[in-house]
């Protein structure tokens, strides 16, 4: 099969290596070389971002290992302030 002509097709790229060992360098080359211009510094907002996905990436503790851990009290408190969100809840869909 003939390759295209250039003039099909307007391109900026360079043109490529057609043999495999080539192209291989030549993209190892283009892969790992080094940028005139240095990174800009990260704000603390993605800093913060990643990190949060990076503990994220175990998986979040379950609420039952998370209640083992916590006192009797507090676990109270906790369902205390469950139950109250279900009502509410609930009666904003009575009402509307």
């Amino acid at each position: 099969m003939p390759k295209r002509s250039s003039t099909a097709q307007k391109t900026e790229r360079p043109k490529r290596p057609s043999d495999p060992n080539q192209l291989a360098h030549e993209l190892v080359r283009l892969s790992t070389q080094e940028t005139s211009e240095p990174a800009p510094p990260l704000s603390k907002s993605s800093i913060s971002r990643v990190m949060a996905e990076m503990g994220r990436k175990g998986g979040k503790i379950s609420g039952e290992r998370r209640m083992e851990n916590i006192p009797a009290e507090q676990r109270s408190e906790i369902a205390h302030k469950a139950a109250q969100a279900r009502w509410a809840k609930r009666k904003k869909q009575e009402k509307g």
